[in-house]
């Protein structure tokens, strides 16, 4: 998705920001740091106390939003970078002040003051936190911090121990690098302040204070940002009564939901969080589970709530909605263990695998399903010509598309048992070329030799038997090819489709055989043994009235697969013009006069191959007389 992508989704305003430069229409008042103690920084000297007190009062009282108009509505991050980076060591000095006079003068009117001027501080850097993550929310959504992320850090970026000596400058923002986009970079400094910040509130015992603005606010972006992704939040016993039409396009919504909510959402509220509050582990999970946890469980409920309560998803055309469901959630699972890797987020991971889990029950049930309906299918029509059956079709056409999920039906039938062999059908058995293959490849070859089987009994349907032998071979090369074309290729194997081509071959032959085999029979074994010409007159006739048998009961046979079709009659030309032709060449001159050979030998080679040429089309009329060359 685009940078601005994610961005336009959750904001339709431009939020302003805070300048990198304070305003040079005021001048910051600078502070003289405060010296600290080169030995453990635990002592104080009277003078320390009296000097950091006091520049934490100046500040303090400086930036007080109930006492100045002025800092009540102007951002101290905006006015001045280094004023705001000089308030924060401030109150970190007199943090520690505090807590070196309660050890030593509980009673001490400066522990009370500083305390006075600790809750002043802590109004304050409330009203930044929350000014600096509401104003800066189209800079700090979701897809800006991702992309920050796995950019190079600039110069902005800071080492944990920068941050008590002043941290980032106006003039350290001068020198970030050029590759830093003005949003990332925008994204990059806001990111520092907050941290800044939290730090300092948490380090003051201000940490809920600190923790409830972050939360309230970010969790109402996430919340935004998965109802304009579409996610919404519905009753399960309503799901029944959703149209298909509805349900698709919710369906659809979800899986781009997923891929944008793991890519950006999700991930760059995690990579915030951590980076806000990189100095607590317990926060950084509190405040993440907070915001995150609701919207990624709802997320991740969607599948199984659908499978559980939607009578649509029982036909076998909803399994690829639902494999895509698996494959969105099963490609995002390293993302969604790392990203919720928490205990407090353990329900998440938890609905995720549930959701994989009801979703690869509802397929191998939908598969169960679909073999079963092969089964069942009872129809006893013979299709016209014997060509390819509406059932293979469907069948292939499922399958081929099916397996387009190769790799999720393997995960999804990972734990099946393959069939048990003492179950296949006496027709033929599945072709394992290894017993460690998957269990979804000993699957697919037993639905296919199902369908084989069916095929084999509906082929008793033609009262023809050469036709039924042409049924099955179109319908074999209509498998085969079906198996080449998509990934069953693979799942099946090059000896399964050899074998297959090999009975297939033997069905045309079959074929060939049945059909045509009396028209051969017309003919002598001997080509070239002499026959009176009586004989060859009888036999001349015989093969002009079996070949016009044979071909008023062939002419309405088809064969779809162009190439396979060819073969067929490449065949059937090869074999028997040539004995024809042999025959015909040597006792054409035998049969006596030119009237007696125009009545019986009727049909040159070359008219018996034209007769033939327009076989199996299932359009084939008979070649006219007058077309004919005849012999002279």
């Amino acid at each position: 998705m685009p940078t601005k992508g994610m961005r336009s989704l959750l904001f339709h305003h431009k939020a302003p920001s805070f300048s990198v430069h304070p305003s040079p229409s005021r001048s910051s008042i600078s502070f003289p740091t405060p010296r600290r103690n080169p030995s453990a920084g635990l002592s104080f000297s009277d003078a320390m106390i009296e000097e950091i007190i006091g520049n934490a009062a100046v500040l303090a009282i400086k930036w007080d939003p109930e006492a100045s108009g002025y800092a009540n509505v102007t951002s101290m991050f905006y006015e001045s970078k280094t004023e705001a980076h000089l308030f924060i060591k401030s109150v970190n000095d007199l943090q520690k002040v505090m807590h070196f006079l309660v050890t030593e003068d509980p009673t001490s009117e400066k522990l009370v003051h500083g305390h006075s001027l600790m809750q002043i501080a802590m109004k304050r850097l409330q009203k930044e936190f929350y000014q600096i993550l509401s104003t800066n929310r189209a800079h700090l959504d979701p897809e800006s911090v991702s992309i920050r992320s796995r950019s190079s850090r600039a110069s902005v970026s800071t080492s944990d121990d920068e941050i008590d000596d002043g941290a980032v400058t106006d003039e350290d923002l001068h020198f970030a690098g050029e590759s830093v986009s003005e949003a990332e970079q925008v994204s990059s400094v806001a990111m520092t302040d907050l941290k800044s910040i939290a730090e300092c509130m948490i380090s003051s015992g201000y940490a809920k204070e600190c923790v409830h603005i972050y939360k309230m606010i970010r969790k109402s972006i996430i919340d935004e940002g998965m109802y304009k992704l579409g996610v919404e939040r519905f009753a399960s016993s309503r799901i029944h009564k959703i149209d298909k039409e509805v349900l698709d396009i919710r369906i659809k919504n979800w899986l781009n939901a997923v891929k944008v909510a793991m890519t950006s959402l999700f991930n760059g509220e995690k990579i915030l969080c951590d980076t806000v509050f990189a100095v607590s582990n317990s926060i950084r999970e509190s405040c993440f589970t907070h915001i995150a946890r609701e919207a990624a469980t709802l997320l991740f409920g969607f599948p199984q709530a659908l499978v559980a309560k939607s009578k649509n998803f029982s036909s076998e055309e909803n399994i690829f909605r639902l494999l895509d469901m698996y494959t969105a959630i099963s490609e995002n699972w390293p993302e969604i263990d790392s990203i919720f890797s928490f205990d407090s987020t353990a329900t998440v991971r938890t609905q995720a695998l549930n959701s994989l889990i009801r979703i690869g029950e509802a397929v191998r049930s939908i598969l169960s399903d679909f073999e079963a309906s092969i089964q069942k299918e009872s129809s006893k029509t013979p299709v016209a010509g014997g060509g390819v059956h509406p059932l293979t079709q469907r069948v292939m056409n499922y399958l081929s598309i099916l397996t387009d999920y190769s790799n999720v039906l393997a995960d999804i039938f990972v734990d099946c048992p393959p069939p048990a062999k003492g179950l296949l059908p006496e027709f033929d058995s599945p072709n394992s070329e290894e017993s460690s293959a998957p269990p979804i490849c000993h699957i697919m070859a037993w639905i296919v030799l199902i369908l084989i089987c069916k095929l084999d009994g509906k082929a008793k349907n033609y009262k023809d038997v050469s036709v039924s032998y042409l049924f099955l071979t179109n319908n074999l090369q209509h498998v085969i090819s079906k198996v080449r074309s998509s990934n069953l290729q693979y799942l099946l194997g090059e000896q399964w489709i050899t074998k297959y081509e090999g009975k297939m071959r033997q069905f045309a032959m079959n074929y060939q055989q049945l059909a045509w085999g009396k028209v051969f029979s017309t003919l002598p074994e001997n080509l070239t043994a002499e026959v009176s010409p009586d004989e060859a007159r009888l036999i001349f006739r015989n093969f002009n009235f079996s070949l016009e048998e044979a071909h008023k009961k062939q002419k309405s046979s088809v064969v779809p697969d162009e190439k396979l079709r060819e073969e067929i009659k490449a065949s059937l030309v090869k074999t028997l013009v040539s004995v024809y032709k042999e025959f015909h060449d040597t006792h054409r001159v035998s049969v006596g006069s030119a009237r007696s050979l125009a009545l019986n030998v009727r049909l040159t080679p070359e008219d018996v191959e034209a007769y033939l040429s327009d076989l199996f089309s299932g359009t084939m009329e008979p070649v006219s007389s007058s077309s004919r060359r005849r012999s002279h």
